[in-house]
């Protein structure tokens, strides 16, 4: 290397240190809680090349296409100049969904443009025709109704274009919370052209030029050798999402081929062969399609691989033109491009791998947007009827276990990685009149396996004094996350509408409730699946477990072989080791101990 590795990864580092700034901004002065307190942002630095360079903690769903945003943004002005942002969330030209707004600044040192600083936000409101930022049942983009900008200057010498202002305040249905949001996101790109500018002077524009050679080379070479460490295979998965009635009756069946070639150093996803374009909002963007692939394969390596360009270029994923996990042909709606078919993506590529590597892959983390998951809408008496709209992120999805670990409790879901952070009760009731009467983990909902899939939760809250309407996209109910060598399923997912007397009645799995004052929402969330054999699982995890009331003891015995019985210790309950010998060997032989 023509860099010394302390200089280099000093540098690496502190351009880290660069993006946490901006997302600090973000979180800081963000208006939605769907930022300030679920933290659906990320941000991002790319070359002048289009390159992406670093992320930091960056949504995987967000990051790994801000080179696609960066180059649109290029090839629709190339007059672009310091002092210019712009506007993106055009899912045909780069963006992930419409509801994901990117600002894009230029970074110019000395006259040069260096850098491109990316902040992209999910939006609590996007223009819709429904009040929801993902719409199911909309047949193409023209239902789906959201303000599309396809990579448009919004700011010019660091002013706004009023235009662009005025049209977004015009159709936004929280249009000051849009612009507190805006405002976030163009002082988080200003915070990042700031530092870059800072640490370019520092260290001069040629070493910096240098290092970016040398870091996405460097990357490239991490991700090679992990590679090399596989045995060559060819192997092939399947999942399926949930039908969603009326268009989607069957569902969407998601395959994958994966091969691995560890003599070349490469890993090739094939996503051609699947169903075209579905008549709905779940067609995956082609940056969705890259992403959610990418996702699963790095996944299943080691996770200090730096996730950048360099390390990019080792993963081939072939895409097909209208295809539901492809590049969608205008004007096939890309809605819930992030989440549902797009967690499932994730998941069939590292069920894929674990299928095929006892050491590597997981198995399939739960997904989709229940309605503790969902957009919530409605007028708040307390501030004189004023509107309001916002995504909540309540309870947990839960993570899918390793080779070497159970899964993360507070996964969310796959496309964020378990980024996502989940809401504050406190904070959620005090800005929106909502009244959240449960959240729990729901016993026996993860997946068994000798690595348990997390579990997840059992949610219900509703309105205060005002109709609450909750939009949600519900998945994992007639298939639920599936385990991998040998691991159990987790639980089915289930929606419900609880009156004031605590009856409940079966409600949609997808579509829109209208709470009255005295009603509420039951959201049923799965966990992830299991990992191997539960009769191998550690007698000690299932105690605890079962201590921590996240498996029965009915399962304890029956799943797991592990028998459970009242003691006089502190936890009043211990491991009778004969029971498991007895249930484990009956187990194995077939005969009921």
């Amino acid at each position: 290397m023509s860099i010394d590795p302390v200089t280099l990864a000093v540098i690496a580092n502190r351009l880290d240190g660069i993006v946490r700034e901006m997302s600090n901004t973000l979180l800081r002065s963000g208006r939605s809680t769907v930022l300030t307190i679920a933290r659906d942002f990320s941000c991002a630095i790319v070359t002048s090349e289009h390159d992406l360079l670093a992320s930091a903690e960056g949504l995987p769903v967000h990051i790994c296409g801000a080179a696609y945003q960066a180059q649109a943004m290029a090839d629709a002005h190339p007059d672009f100049a310091e002092g210019d942002a712009f506007l993106h969330n055009d899912p045909y030209t780069g963006n992930t969904h419409a509801a994901d707004h990117m600002i894009l600044v230029p970074v110019y040192v000395d006259g040069e443009h260096l850098f491109t600083a990316c902040a992209k936000a999910h939006q609590a409101d996007a223009g819709n025709g429904v009040a929801t930022t993902y719409a199911p049942f909309a047949r193409d983009v023209y239902e789906e109704g959201a303000l599309v900008f396809p990579a448009v200057r919004v700011q010019q010498d660091r002013r706004d274009v009023d235009d662009i202002i005025r049209m977004c305040r015009s159709r936004i249905r929280v249009p000051d919370q849009w612009y507190g949001d805006y405002l976030a996101m163009v002082g988080a790109a200003r915070i990042g052209e700031r530092g870059l500018i800072e640490l370019t002077r520092r260290y001069g524009v040629d070493t910096i030029r240098e290092f970016v050679r040398e870091w996405l080379d460097y990357s490239e070479r991490r991700m090679e050798r992990a590679i090399r460490d596989l045995r060559p295979a060819r192997f092939r998965a399947r999942v399926h999402h949930d039908p969603i009635a009326p268009p989607i009756p069957d569902g969407i069946p998601i395959d994958v081929e994966v091969e691995v070639l560890p003599d070349a150093g490469r890993v090739c996803v094939d996503l051609r062969d699947n169903v075209d374009c579905v008549p709905a909002g779940l067609n995956l963007s082609m940056v969705c399609s890259i992403n959610h692939a990418l996702t699963g394969v790095f996944n299943c390596l080691d996770p200090t691989i730096p996730h950048n360009a360099g390390s990019f270029r080792r993963v081939e994923v072939l895409l097909r033109e209208n295809c539901v996990v492809g590049i969608p042909r205008f004007p096939a709606s890309c809605s819930l491009a992030t989440t549902n078919v797009g967690d499932r993506l994730v998941s069939v590529v590292q069920c894929a791998f674990a299928g095929e590597y006892p050491d590597h892959g997981l198995a399939e983390g739960a997904g989709g947007l229940l309605p503790g998951f969902g957009v919530i809408s409605g007028s708040d008496r307390r501030r004189g009827g004023e509107r309001f709209i916002n995504q909540v992120f309540l309870g947990s999805q839960g993570g899918p276990a390793t080779p070497t670990g159970d899964g993360w409790l507070v996964f969310s879901n796959p496309a964020a990685a378990g980024l996502l952070y989940r809401d504050s009760v406190e904070i959620d009731e005090l800005r929106y009149p909502i009244r959240i009467h449960e959240i729990r983990i729901a016993c026996d909902s993860g997946g068994a396996g000798r690595f348990r899939g997390a579990p997840g939760a059992d949610v219900v809250f509703g309105p205060v004094d005002e109709p609450l309407t909750v939009l949600y996209t519900t998945d994992h109910h007639e298939h639920p996350p599936i385990g991998v060598r040998g691991g159990h399923p987790a639980r089915s997912t289930s929606v419900a509408v609880v009156e004031a007397d605590s009856s409940r009645s079966e409600a949609p799995l997808v579509g829109a409730l209208t709470l009255q004052p005295g009603q509420a929402v039951y959201s049923g969330q799965t966990g992830g699946g299991g990992w191997g054999d539960p009769m191998t699982r550690d007698p000690e995890r299932v105690l605890r477990d079962v201590l921590a009331r996240w498996v029965s003891r009915e399962a304890a015995a029956s799943v797991y072989g592990v028998a459970i019985v009242e003691d006089d210790s502190a936890d009043g309950l211990a491991i009778d080791h004969a029971g498991v010998e007895r249930l484990r060997r009956g187990a194995a032989s077939g005969v009921p101990a």
